[in-house]
């Protein structure tokens, strides 16, 4: 009987949250949009009340948010990675989570889609005008050291952002980009020339292909994105490429999450 008093005591237990997190809702202007913001603010942010943190901003909120935060607790707090600020933006309030993600991560209008597309431009603008001022104005975060995450869709309107406003962002993270949408288009987008450094973490999974049940050869469209940026010859653009063994497109994220993290994060071992 006692047994099960405590069960039934532990059944009505609230529910896990992320620890110093939060959400925030912010409006777009232009639009009238209004989209969360899930924050996560590092271990020693509290106590380090002189420090800047760098930020890393994440593209499918819901999903990559508890991936990254919980990838990155273990290295951050046994020392071997950078303390960061997470900012996971998610879709439009009120909107189909897919309705939202289709228009804001495509950088060009696709005739052949029901769905609205060709809004990266305008989601990069709300970023850039509203976002980062807001999470630079409210916390102790970097201007300078931002990491942008996006996988699928989310690694396209990284890539668009990469080709057209470089600087945006320190450094990309980039899994498993949709680079097929449109017949490819974002290949043929001009590359504006960084005028600082640049890291870029590229990478796709093993099974990405149609020979494994795909419906898009994902590796071969991250090759040929690998190609374009290692055809630019910057002297500001370090590119690193991974192929992830064994994984499909539903399951290389979070390895390319914590892999890349650690590339631009990773406190190397003497």
């Amino acid at each position: 009987m006692a047994l099960l008093l405590v069960c039934s005591k532990l059944s009505a237990a609230t529910p896990y949250e992320l620890p110093r997190s939060s959400v925030i809702e912010i409006a777009e202007k232009s639009s009238g949009r209004v989209y969360p913001l899930f924050i996560q603010l590092p271990p020693s942010y509290e106590a380090n009340t002189d420090q800047t943190y760098p930020v890393i901003y994440l593209t499918d909120a819901h999903y990559s948010f508890p991936i990254v935060s919980g990838a990155m607790r273990f290295p951050m707090n046994n020392g071997v990675m950078q303390h960061a600020i997470i900012v996971a933006v998610s879709y439009e309030k009120g909107s189909a989570g897919a309705s939202s993600r289709i228009r804001d991560y495509t950088p060009t209008s696709a005739k052949a889609w029901k769905q609205q597309t060709g809004n990266a431009q305008g989601h990069m603008a709300f970023i850039r005008e509203t976002v980062m001022p807001f999470i630079e104005s409210q916390y102790r975060a970097s201007k300078t050291d931002r990491t942008f995450v996006g996988n699928s869709l989310g690694g396209l309107f990284g890539t668009y952002i990469l080709f057209t406003e470089p600087d945006l962002f320190s450094s990309y993270i980039l899994g498993s980009p949709s680079v097929w949408f449109d017949d490819r288009a974002i290949l043929n987008t001009s590359f504006a020339k960084p005028q600082t450094k640049i890291k870029v973490y590229l990478s796709v999974g093993e099974y990405e292909t149609p020979a494994f049940g795909e419906g898009q050869d994902m590796v071969a469209g991250a090759m040929q994105l690998r190609d374009k940026i290692a055809a630019y010859r910057s002297e500001y653009i370090e590119i690193n490429f991974s192929i992830i063994s064994g994984a499909s497109h539903a399951t290389a994220f979070p390895t390319t999450a914590i892999q890349g993290l650690d590339w631009v994060y990773g406190i190397k071992r003497k």
